[in-house]
This record gives C-alpha cells, sequence and structure tokens, in this order.
C-alpha cells in the first residue's frame, strides 16, 4: 500500500501543513487532505503509516455524523464527486479528505479524561491531581474517572508545546457564555462516544476537542474520536494497575520512549509500523464496520 506524506495540489492555495493533515484554501471553504504522516510528542517521524490518513477520515465522518444532535460541526463532504474542481486529484483524495466549513478556530483544545493515564497518571502520581483537579489518594494506573474530567489547553503552534488550563483560565480568555457550552458539549460528546464504543467492545479512555466560530454559530472542527486524539482500549483484557493494550497511538510514544528516544525525527522500525497499521485498521472494523 502507497503512504501518503506529502500533497501538491498546484492550482490549490495551500492554508496550513499540520502535523498530519495539509489543508487547502476553497475560498468560503477549506479542504482537508489527511496524509499518513504520524507524529509523536509534537515530532513529525520520517516515515508514516499505510493508509492511516483514510483511516482517521473515514472514523472522523462517523463520528460527526453520530454526534450532530449534539452539536453542528465543520464537515460538509467526504466525496471528491461533490465538488467538481477538486475531481483531477481525486486518486489522492479519495478517503483521505473531506471539505469543511471555514470557521474562526478557538484557541483551546478540549481534553475529556474518563480514564486515569498517560500525562495525567504522571501527574497524579507527584500530587493527587489531574491538571490541578483534585482526585485524592489511591487511584492505581488506568482507573475509571467518574465523573470524567475536563482538562483545557492552550493550542499551541506547530513545533511548540500545549500548556494545561484551568477552566476558569479558560473563561478568561474566550468568555464564560462559550466557556460553559463547550464543557457541556464536550461532556456529552464523550458519554455519547462511550456508549457507543462500548457496544463495540471498546473502551475510550480520553480524547481532545477542537471548535470554532462561523457567523455567530459553534461548531465542533478537526477530527473526531480517532486513534490520533484518542485513547482506545479493547474491553476485554482491561484491568487497572498497568499498561492496557490499544488501538491508538500509544503503541508507537511507547516504543519510543522504550528506545530512551531523544526527539528527534526517526524511522519507526517495520514491525512497529505494521503492529501500528493492524491497530487502526482493527479501530475502523470495530467503529464503523469497513475496513
Amino acid at each position: 500500500m502507497e503512504t501518503v506524506l506529502h500533497t501538491e495540489f498546484p492550482s490549490l492555495k495551500l492554508f496550513k501543513r499540520g502535523k498530519v493533515r495539509d489543508i487547502y484554501d476553497l475560498s468560503e471553504n477549506l479542504l482537508f487532505v489527511t496524509t499518513d504522516r504520524i507524529s509523536a510528542f509534537d515530532v513529525i517521524l520520517l516515515n508514516g503509516i499505510p493508509d492511516k490518513g483514510k483511516i482517521l477520515t473515514q472514523i472522523s465522518e462517523f463520528w460527526f455524523k453520530k454526534t450532530e444532535d449534539i452539536i453542528s460541526n465543520h464537515l460538509i463532504s467526504c466525496k471528491v464527486e461533490d465538488f467538481p474542481n477538486l475531481k483531477k486529484y481525486g486518486e489522492i483524495l479519495h478517503r483521505r479528505s473531506m471539505v469543511v466549513k471555514k470557521t474562526e478556530s478557538i484557541p483551546v483544545e478540549c481534553v475529556v479524561r474518563g480514564y486515569l493515564y498517560g500525562s495525567g497518571w504522571e501527574e497524579y502520581k507527584q500530587t493527587c491531581r489531574v491538571c490541578g483537579i483534585e482526585l485524592g489518594e489511591g487511584l492505581k494506573k488506568a482507573d475509571r474517572l467518574e465523573p470524567p474530567l475536563f482538562t483545557p489547553t492552550t493550542k499551541a503552534e506547530y513545533g511548540e508545546h500545549d500548556r494545561n488550563i484551568s477552566y476558569d483560565e479558560m473563561s478568561g480568555m474566550i468568555g464564560s457564555s462559550i466557556a460553559k457550552r463547550i464543557k457541556e458539549v464536550c461532556l456529552s460528546i464523550y458519554t455519547h462516544g462511550c456508549e457507543i464504543a462500548d457496544k463495540r467492545g471498546l473502551i475510550i479512555a480520553d480524547t481532545k476537542f477542537e471548535f470554532g466560530t462561523r457567523d455567530g454559530e459553534l461548531l465542533l472542527i478537526d477530527e473526531l474520536l480517532t486513534p490520533d486524539s484518542s485513547r482506545f482500549w479493547p474491553k476485554e483484557g482491561y484491568e487497572p494497575g498497568g499498561v492496557q493494550k490499544s488501538f491508538d497511538k500509544q503503541f508507537v510514544r511507547d516504543y519510543l520512549l522504550s528506545i530512551e528516544w531523544d526527539k528527534t525525527p526517526i524511522e519507526l522500525p517495520k514491525d512497529i509500523v505494521t503492529k501500528t497499521e493492524e491497530r487502526y485498521t482493527e479501530l475502523l472494523k470495530r467503529i464503523t464496520g469497513k475496513f
């Protein structure tokens, strides 16, 4: 399978290249092209994961449609045939692109944590807190958090790092009314997503959301409940107290930590690439029934 690490469309205006997405300006709208690039700890690695961009796009499309009753989103279409001026690029765009509404991005990433893992666990071990929220003693790694925690961060520019902020700081940045609405939406989507995932034998340990506004309307943007933005664990075998099997990017992070990686771009070994691809593909099958 071909791995797409970079796109170039001469007749389209490049808006931005992110860690994974190449974004093109279509005037009133944007074209998101999800490449097969993979990043870890804010570093883009030298080789990608075959079909990763197609998997992320299909999973996002699934969740955008499943959450429309909670909040409107920026998705217009994932079908190249809906946009005649893009057909000449159809071979590359097929299944890995979406045309979305252009929005004014809100400079906050909104994380919901349903389980104690990752950076949250590392902080808890030192302070019994996560992002400043007191949890008390006695919790184990991967314990379920009830209720889930809403832990916003700043949205850093590429090459910089996000910074955890409190809900009050978020309210001060964007206004109390919109902050309240965003928190309610994030927790509602997470709860709804967990209910759907549970029927598919999955646990959503945590996830992040992004938002924008267009004509005064709050919209859910970017990607949604993908293995790049979330931790997915199989229900079978879940046991608090240790490392969990995952269908997400944590597998790559764990490999990099195991080799005492210096956080410079490197090429992943073939077996790590293959096993990561298998995890992403399995998640796509479980969530959407597609492969």
